[in-house]
Order: C-alpha cells, then structure tokens, then sequence
C-alpha cells in the first residue's frame, strides 16, 4: 500500500492521542466525564450513608431524585444544544462549556462543604446541562477532525475514554468519601480536574460551523420533533438512533441492578459492586477499541448484529451462571472469586461489556457519516432525547418487574430476550445491517483480505466501480472492502435462483441479460443503472460480463460505454487478486491449490473521468493493478 493514505490505514488508532486534531479534544472530553462520575458518585454515596447529615427525606428517594434531576436537562434542553452546536463554531462552543463546568463545580464545591442538599442538587442539575450541550458537540467534531478511515477508531477511542472515566471517577469517589476530610477531598479534585479540561479544551483546533445561517427555534418540542422528523428521511439513521438509545436502556437496566445484585444475589459487599462495574466498563473499552481492527479502518456496521448477539447469548447465560443462594456473610471481591461458579458471572459481564462495544462504535459511526454535516449536531441531540426516554422507561419497567415478584437475575435475562427481540425487529426492517454481518462474517472467515487504495471509492456522491469477475465470491469481498452500500450489476438468471432472489433483492442488486436472450430485462437494467447513479449511488459492474476461465483477464464488453454516456459519472478500476485459487472459482484445479484462509486482496486505482473511460483502456488499468498486486503479494 502506498500513499499517505495506505500509510494511514496501517496506523495503530492510538497515534491519534497524540496528534492535536484529537489529542486535547480527547483529553478534554476525558476530563469531563471523570468529572461527572467523581461527583455523581460522591453524592449518591453520602445521600446513601449520610443522609441525616443533609435531609430529612428516605434515602431511595434522594438516590432516585438525583438520578432525575441529571437526565432532566436532556429532556428539555438538547434540541437547542444541537442547534448550537450547528450554528457556532465547535472549539469556541468546547472552550465556553468547560469554563462553565469550572463555576458549576464551585457551587458543587460548596453544597458538599457547607453543607447544603439544594446546593448539591442545583449543580447536579448544571452538570446534566453541561453534558446536554457537550454531547452534540463531542460527536459531530469528530468527522470535521478526522479521516473516514480513522472514524471508527477514534469513536472507539471516545467511547473506551468515556467507560474508563466512568469507573476512575467511581472508584476514585468511593474511595475519597471514605478518607478523613473525604468532603474536601472531592471539592478540591473536582475543581482542578475542571481547571485541566478547560486548559485542554484551548489546545482544540477550530472546527467551523456546519449552519451558520441557522435560524434558531427556542421551542425544544418542536425542534426536537423537527429533528427527528429529518432523521426518519434516513431509514437506516433513524434507526441506528433507536439502536443506540436500546443500547442504553439495555445498559441502564444492568447498571442499575448492580448494588442490589452484589448484594442480595452474589452475597457480596461493596467491592463486589465495584468489581461488577469495573468489568463491564473494561469490556465495553475493550470492545470498543477492538472495533478498529475488526472493521478494517472502516465503519463496518456488521459488528452491529455480533454485538447485539454477544448482549443477548451473554445476558441469558449470566441468568443461569448466577447461583442459587447468596452467602449468608457479604464477601469481598477476593472471596467471591473463590465461590463456585464466579468466574463464569465475571467473564459474562465482561462478554456482556466487550460485544456493547462492538455494538454501539458503529452506529455512532454510521451516524457521523450517513446523516447530512448541516444537521449532524442536532440529530444527534435528538438521539441524546431518545436516550434519556429509554432509560427512563428502562427504570420505569426495572421497578414494575421487581414490585410484581421478579427476581433481578429473571430482570436480567428478560433484557438479554428483550434485546434479542428488538435486534430481530430491526433487522427485519434493514436488512443492511444483517446482511453486512453474514457477508463480514463469511469473508473473515474464509479469506485473510487485504486492500490497497480504498480511499479512491469517494465518500460520496455517483460513481461507477469496474472490476474483473476472478470467482462467485467477487461481489462480498468488495462489499466487505467498502464502507458505502453498492449496487451490483448481476446476470439475471443466478439473480432469480430460488431462496437466493431474497438476498439479492435485499442487497438492491441490479439484474441482467444478453440482448438476444432478455431485451426486456437488458433495458430495464440500463434504465436501473441510471436512476442509482442519478440518486448518487455507487454501482459495480463486471465488464468482462462472465467468470474467468483460465485466471486471466477477457476482454471487456462495449455496456460500460452505453452506461457512462447516459450518466457520465467518475469511474473507478478495482483489481482482485487470489480468489482464482478459491473453491467459488472456475479453477478446474482449485481443489488442488485451495488452502485455507487464502491471502485474497482488492486494489483501488485513482478515479477516471468518464471520457477517458473506453472498455479497452479500463482493460489495461485493471489489468496492470492485478499484475502489480499479484507481484507485490505473489499470488497467481
């Protein structure tokens, strides 16, 4: 691979930390989320075991009020942080919200001190504003700062940053609180750490406005009803919005079952509960750090389904991994490592955290890329809206179920089959997300891919893709290799075969024929190819027109030229190399020469314009990317 791209594509995701494009934004939004939970986590705990000491009221219902009063912000203020957020400039909208964030942790400062539940609660209240008009922001600066095929591994970086935030400022809180002077302990960390992400924050480079000439809507309701109205025009971003809010239902409904789980279930103290939260948050780190990797620098929304897989296969078994009867004494973590059966609970969780990962990196991702810059900030506070509801609701049901008799592991398992039920539902209605599961599933699993020039497939926008045809495979390497969806050009025949029409069908692939054998269907192909390139599609055809008989490349058909007259689009070559050795070829000696997971590769050359582009001379480029890539990697 060559170029600053290639080189690119083979850079480990953590070179980012040190780069200023994401470096102090990464540092920035770190600090804040530590922040959060430093202090969240801190009240809960003197709500919890001090409560005489601030108010009168039941303890459960402090907890539960403060829980509230952070998602309130959410509810009522994220359609105007969207609209901010699309409006300004971003690193300017970063710098003032973390200068904020230094005076709300004054006022937190001195409700713990004084000390003053309203207080207390007033800057909890601040703090969920706080993180209601970051949010939007966080999310839609990271496709102005970064390259597509370092968006997947710099979502992955956010979110693992985000879950080891959220277990430092847990454990950190507990262990503050307990210490002599605990108070003023968390009233001087929580100042300086504010102090450090607003030093962080000037360091982000500028990220301009992507609507400058928004006219604001003060109404949150019905922006917010305008904003999601807009992300329905995308099917498969409306519900990627929906499967990121599941994901937080889901992930409410075991958090929060935690504590009471620990210790009424495993028989432990509050170690155990520590320990339950420390791997779940190193899972979904894992998790999503591994997504780089697994998606191949792109946004691979087929690790959706492995995910939502890994959530349910998990969240079940954790039912009947969990044992029958607690310990009549609470134990520590080191004793409950020694019960019989733990260390099966402590790798479901992880499991449980590590596929949440998999699951919610991509959908941001898909969000980032699908949904148009001049509305990405506030579709994605919408998305923040349709969060905190679910997680309500989330709540809502956890108290209904336990109210009614349900024990928390019958809880957790009812998730885990609810979770089955939704991913089943959304698959149903795009069948894209399943559909790039099994193709990335089947081509990792039988090839050891390797692409070279994919960034010559543009972001956006019509083009036509002309590669050779080595094997019945061809079309799911491809598919496998590039992030945007692809209409192929199929003959009509293996197109019609019976169970198979339903695949092709759901892949949008385009049917075709010989002239003298289906006119009919011939013209209806011409007519299908220009309306896809009309609508800004990307179509591939195989002008070679049939498989290859002797692994070399036929002479191209004349079809590609009636194609680019009528829609004279960008064209680009592509070459694959080493699927003549596959079982799926016409290799008559492929049983021979077939190994297991062969070396197979795909490369991309440089876009042509459509008047240089004649059957011949696209002959002689693919041809010469073959040659050149089968020399580079000695394949035949």
């Amino acid at each position: 691979m060559s170029g600053p791209v290639g080189a690119m594509e083979n850079k480990n995701q953590f070179r980012l930390l040190f780069e200023r494009r994401f470096g102090p934004f990464f540092l920035t939004q770190l600090l804040g989320a530590f922040n959060d939970n430093v202090y969240k986590n801190a009240l809960v705990i003197l709500v919890a075991y001090h409560a005489a000491t601030y108010s009168t009221l039941d303890p459960n219902l402090l907890t539960n009020a403060a829980a509230g009063i952070f998602i309130l912000p959410f509810l009522l203020f994220s359609a105007s942080a969207g609209q901010i957020a699309d409006k300004f400039e971003k690193s300017a909208i970063i710098r003032v919200i973390k200068a904020i964030e230094i005076g709300i942790m004054v006022v937190a400062g001195a409700g713990l001190m004084l000390p003053s539940l309203p207080l207390l609660f007033a800057a909890l209240f601040l703090l969920g504003l706080h993180s209601t008009f970051f949010g939007p922001v966080k999310y839609a600066i990271l496709p102005q700062a970064l390259t597509s095929v370092e968006l997947i591994g710099g979502n992955g970086l956010v979110e693992m940053g985000t879950f080891v935030a959220i277990l430092a400022g847990t454990l950190i809180a507990g262990v503050l609180v307990a210490l002599d002077n605990g108070i003023g302990w968390v009233s001087a960390l929580i100042l300086v750490v504010s102090v450090l992400g607003f030093l962080a924050s000037l360091a982000i480079p500028r990220a301009p406005a992507a609507a400058a000439s928004l006219a604001f809507d003060w109404n949150p309701f019905r922006e917010t009803w305008s904003n999601l109205k807009f992300a329905r025009q995308n099917r498969t971003v409306f519900l990627s919005l929906l499967g990121i809010s599941w994901f937080w239902f889901y992930g409410a409904m075991f958090l929060s079952q935690f504590p009471n789980y620990s210790k009424n279930v495993l028989g432990g103290n509050e170690h155990v509960v520590t320990l339950l939260l420390a791997l779940f948050s190193i899972g979904v780190a894992a998790g999503s750090l591994l997504c780089e990797r697994l998606s191949g620098h792109k946004v691979e929304i087929g690790l959706v389904p492995f995910g939502s897989i890994g959530l349910s296969v998990f969240a079940i078994d954790l039912f009947f991994a969990t044992p029958a009867s607690s310990a009549h004494a609470e134990i520590g973590a080191w004793q409950f490592f020694m019960q019989p059966g733990a260390w099966r609970v402590v790798i479901d969780l992880f499991l449980i955290g590590l596929f949440g990962g998999f699951y919610i990196v991509p959908l941001y991702a898909l969000i980032q890329t699908r949904c148009p810059p001049s509305h990405r900030s506030r579709v994605i506070a919408a998305n923040n809206i349709l969060n905190a509801l679910f997680m309500v609701v989330a709540a809502g049901i956890a108290v209904v179920a336990l109210k009614s008799g349900m024990t928390i592991p019958q809880l957790l398992l009812l998730t885990g089959v609810l979770n089955a039920a939704v991913a089943v539902y959304i698959y149903a209605l795009v069948p894209e997300f399943l559909l790039r599961f099994i193709d990335w599933m089947l081509v990792h699993s039988i090839y050891r891919l390797k692409t070279s020039g994919i960034a010559n497939i543009p972001e956006e926008g019509p083009a036509l893709l002309v590669c050779n045809h080595q094997s019945l495979a061809d079309a799911l390497v491809i598919t496998a290799s590039c992030r945007r969806p692809i209409r192929f050009v199929m003959y009509y025949s293996i197109f019609n075969v019976p169970v198979l029409r339903f695949i092709f069908r759901s892949m949008k692939a385009i049917p075709i024929a010989g002239a003298k054998e289906a006119p009919e269907v011939l013209e209806h192909a011409y007519d299908e190819i220009a309306a896809a390139l009309a609508d800004g599609q990307l179509v591939c055809i195989f002008p070679e027109g049939q498989l290859t008989r002797d692994g070399g490349i036929a002479p191209f058909r004349p079809g590609l030229v009636r194609i680019l007259e009528r829609s004279p689009v960008p064209v680009i070559p592509m070459a694959l190399s080493g699927l003549w050795r596959s079982i799926c070829s016409r290799n008559r000696d492929k049983w021979k020469v077939a190994t297991l997971f062969p070396s197979i590769a795909l490369t991309v050359g440089p876009a042509l314009a459509p008047a240089g582009a004649t059957p011949e001379s696209l002959h002689g480029i693919v041809f010469r990317l073959a040659a050149s890539d089968r020399v580079a990697r000695r394949m035949p």
